[in-house]
């Protein structure tokens, strides 16, 4: 009677296993436990577990994931917007989806390839909050970013309405007018150099209450004068609305005091 080693014997469906013939020696190994059969079958045959050796495996594709290292801009609005994204290993071309915080995902409308270091993504976001990036290239391989890099967030809107915010005797000292933005910690700001100015309205400016106030409405001007700027404001995003404005100086009243 001969012996048949078998070094290595696996299967996983259950059915029997037939070796040699019958009265021959089968050992396995290895097993759940080495065994030595005198028989030529196996019943139920489920020895072992499954083994992947990588080591004898040459030439295989090298796995390239791609890599986002920034945005810009950061804060968009609701509307559509232009997002360039810089990072590597960008294959044209991608796919980018805005993941939101509460796990909503949006596809950008839009992708265009520069480089395999830049890609712009169009996107549209209803919903404020802040967003993950995520990439897509064609082979599958993929990134997302590890922080909420894009925050969503409305824009300043201004309540008060622009133009004339009344006509003050000139020389007046006391509060001038008060103009008002919705948003989340709005504050104000001069873009141009007028209303401040000490040569020229000669007010000051409160950036938290919008207060505009005066101690010499117009300074060393006598004659009537209407004074135009541009105020500014910013929420705690960084966003931005301008609005114009003017006020007028009277000279021609008796009495000092504010005239609307």
């Amino acid at each position: 009677m001969s012996e048949i080693k078998v070094n290595t014997l696996k299967k996983y469906d259950g059915s029997t296993i037939t070796i040699g013939e019958g009265g021959d020696t089968v050992t396995i190994t290895p097993g759940i436990t080495a065994t030595t059969l005198t028989s030529g079958t196996i019943p139920n045959a489920r020895y072992g577990t499954p083994t992947f050796d990588a080591s004898n495996l040459t030439n295989l594709p090298a796995e390239t994931k791609p890599t986002i290292g920034s945005i810009s801009p950061t804060v968009i609005t609701n509307d559509s917007t232009a997002v360039t994204i810089t990072g590597t290993n960008y294959v044209s071309i991608p796919t980018v989806d805005a993941i939101s915080t509460t796990g909503a995902i949006v596809a950008a409308s839009a992708v265009s390839f520069t480089s395999a270091t830049v890609i712009v993504a169009t996107l549209t976001l209803p919903i404020d909050g802040t967003y993950f990036i995520r990439i897509e290239n064609n082979d599958g391989n993929a990134v997302r970013s590890n922080t909420a890099l894009l925050t969503v967030s409305d824009n300043p809107v201004w309540t008060t309405n622009s133009g004339s915010l009344g006509t003050i005797a000139g020389n007046f000292s006391g509060t001038v007018a008060t103009v008002a933005a919705s948003g989340e910690s709005v504050t104000f700001s001069e873009t141009t150099s007028v209303l401040t100015n000490a040569s020229q309205a000669n007010c000051s400016l409160n950036s938290s209450t919008g207060v505009i106030t005066t101690s010499d409405f117009g300074g060393s001007s006598t004659s009537a004068t209407t004074y135009n700027f541009t105020l500014r404001a910013t929420d705690s995003q960084g966003q931005t609305a301008d609005r114009a404005f003017s006020l007028t100086s009277l000279y021609d009243i008796a009495n000092s005091g504010r005239f609307d």
